[in-house]
């Protein structure tokens, strides 16, 4: 359980943001709600109170490295702490890579990798004074095996990846761990607009042959959140079905 904790979650306004920020609140965290339009806050904000807990909405550019630091200010300001910090925030710009444009290239990066960064960078001072927390990044299988078609993104969160355990290694000594999960095909409006034959395919490449839901990922990255998990660090999990071992 995770009484009482102060978790953050970026990109908590939908998918699988929202569906870990109420996971995060059933196991008795209170939730800070980021996204970058701050009209989509109030409906993950009210399933957090539903469930019993306190919800805070900020809106939230991970981009901008500058306001992260200003709205992580804020968060502690009005918290008193920060104990869980799930970087979720991210984008697809899909193309053939000799087709890709210089934009695609650069918003996925900056939105995956450089979010990612700022974020644990803005968090990492106060959980260093606490000397405890937890931070879980949201990466993919795809950063892992690759993709054609998905240059960018692959790229992107395999630096996610490897950005986890340099940090892992760098907050070790101050009783912070930093662990990232790996998503496969996870049901979304996108594979439920597919046709039956292409989710057919995907199907085959996944041994136990079906997609992973939102709260398959959700239940491991509150694991990870957790003191259960004291004891992992610098690891990552694929939550594949079985696509990548």
């Amino acid at each position: 359980m995770l009484q009482n904790k102060i978790a953050v979650v970026t990109g908590a306004a939908r998918g699988i943001g929202q569906a870990i920020a109420f996971n995060l609140a059933s196991k008795n965290a209170d939730v800070v709600i980021c996204d970058i339009k701050a009209e989509w806050l109030e409906e993950t904000a009210e399933g957090v109170r539903a469930r019993g807990r306190k919800a805070y909405c900020f809106e939230l550019d991970v981009t901008n490295s500058e306001a992260v630091q200003n709205v992580f200010n804020d968060i502690v300001a009005a918290t008193g702490r920060i104990d869980i910090l799930v970087n979720n925030a991210g984008i697809t710009r899909d193309g053939l890579l000799m087709r890709m444009s210089d934009e695609d290239w650069d918003a996925v990066l900056t939105v995956n990798l450089k979010g990612t960064f700022a974020c644990t960078k803005a968090v990492s001072r106060t959980m260093m004074k606490q000397r405890s927390g937890s931070i879980v990044n949201i990466a993919s299988v795809i950063g892992i095996m690759g993709n054609a078609g998905q240059a960018n993104y692959a790229a992107s969160k395999g630096g996610v990846i490897a950005f986890t355990k340099s940090v892992a290694k760098e907050l070790a000594s101050r009783n912070i761990r930093v662990n990232a999960v790996a998503p496969g095909f996870i049901s979304s409006k996108m594979t439920d607009a597919l046709s039956d034959e292409v989710r057919a395919k995907m199907l085959d490449v996944i041994p136990l042959a079906r997609f992973g839901q939102p709260e398959d990922v959700a239940n491991v990255v509150s694991f990870l959140a957790g003191d259960q998990s004291g004891y992992i660090t610098g690891e990552v999990i694929n939550i594949s079905g079985g696509m990548v071992m």
